[in-house]
């Protein structure tokens, strides 16, 4: 689903907002998680998942081509895990 798509539905659930006030919330609410991630908080959305950041240690890293021996600076991921109603509505028969 793109982002396009999500803007369109919540347009049409939400007739009295224009098309420019449900693009600046949506745009918010991204903003939000991405500086509450930043800042070291986890995001959690009930039934949904928690997102969180996590470290990828500085290492010695090996060019298979070239054999050459390289230093990979430490830098982060981000980590998914779903929530429990989303996970019981995707496993559900």
């Amino acid at each position: 689903m793109l982002k396009s798509d999500i803007l369109k539905k919540l347009e049409l659930k939400h007739s009295n907002l224009s098309e420019n006030d449900v693009e600046q919330i949506f745009n918010i609410f991204i903003k939000k998680i991405i500086y509450a991630i930043k800042g070291d908080k986890n995001v959690e959305l009930r039934g949904f998942g928690t997102l969180k950041k996590k470290v990828n240690k500085a290492k010695q890293v090996r060019n298979p081509k070239t054999n050459e021996i390289l230093y990979k600076k430490e830098n982060f991921k981000l980590h998914f895990k779903t929530g429990k109603i989303l996970h019981n509505k995707l496993n559900s028969n």
